[in-house]
C-alpha cells in the first residue's frame, strides 16, 4: 500500500485469544528524479503500533526501512496494527509517496531455516510433525473463537426476537384496549342521542 511521508495508516486484524502475529515490512520511497520507487529507503524508520480491542497499546516501536514484529493477541477480536514513518520532512516539503510491503502472518510459528540446519539431530519429520501440532492448534483456537462470536450472535438475535414478540404483544394489548374504548364511547353517544 502507499502513504505520505507524514500519514499512519491501519490495518484491522480480527484475532482470536493467545495468537502470534508476526509482521515483514519493507518500506521504499519515491523518487521524483527517476520516477520509480528506491528499493530502499535510507535513514527512513517505521513507527509500528498495535491496539488491542480495549485500546490498550500492546506494541509501539521504531524499526528500520524494513524489519520484522511480532506480538501475541490476548484478547480476542479487533486489533489495530498502525505505521507511520519517522520522516522530520516538513508537510509542505513531503509530497512523496512511500510504499510499504506487508506480510502478515496469523497463528503461527514459522520454521526458522537456518536453525533447523544447525539442528542436525532434529528429525525432519519431527519438524514437520510439530509444525502441524500447530497448526492444528491453531485451527482450534479460530474454532473456538468463531464459535464464541457465534453465541454472543445467536443471544442477540433472540433478544432482538424477544423484544420484537412483547412488542406486538403490547401493541395488541393497546389495539384492543382502544377497540372497547371505541366501541363503549360509541355506545354511551348513540345511548345520549337516544338512537339505542
Amino acid at each position: 500500500f502507499h502513504i505520505g511521508e507524514r500519514e499512519e495508516k491501519c490495518i484491522i486484524e480480527d484475532l482470536p485469544s493467545d495468537t502470534l502475529v508476526v509482521g515483514n515490512y519493507k518500506v521504499q520511497r519515491w523518487d521524483i528524479h527517476k520516477h520509480d520507487f528506491l528499493e530502499s529507503a535510507p535513514g527512513l524508520g517505521m513507527f509500528v503500533t498495535v491496539s488491542t480491542p480495549s485500546g490498550e497499546v500492546l506494541l509501539s516501536k521504531l524499526y528500520g526501512s524494513q524489519g520484522t514484529f511480532s506480538f501475541t493477541s490476548y484478547l480476542s477480536g479487533e486489533h489495530i496494527i498502525c505505521f507511520q514513518s519517522n520522516s522530520t520532512r516538513l508537510l509542505a516539503i513531503a509530497g512523496s509517496k512511500l510504499r510499504i510491503h506487508l506480510d502478515i502472518r496469523v497463528g503461527e510459528h514459522f520454521l526458522d531455516e537456518s536453525a533447523v540446519q544447525a539442528k542436525e539431530k532434529v528429525d525432519e519429520v519431527n519438524v514437520r510433525l510439530e509444525h502441524l501440532i500447530e497448526q492444528i492448534q491453531h485451527v482450534s483456537k479460530e474454532q473456538d473463537y468463531e464459535r464464541e462470536r457465534e453465541e454472543k450472535f445467536r443471544k442477540t438475535s433472540e433478544e432482538t426476537n424477544s423484544n420484537i414478540l412483547w412488542w406486538a404483544i403490547v401493541q395488541t394489548l393497546i389495539l384492543i384496549f382502544v377497540g372497547i374504548w371505541q366501541i363503549k364511547s360509541l355506545r354511551d353517544f348513540f345511548i345520549a342521542k337516544k338512537l339505542v
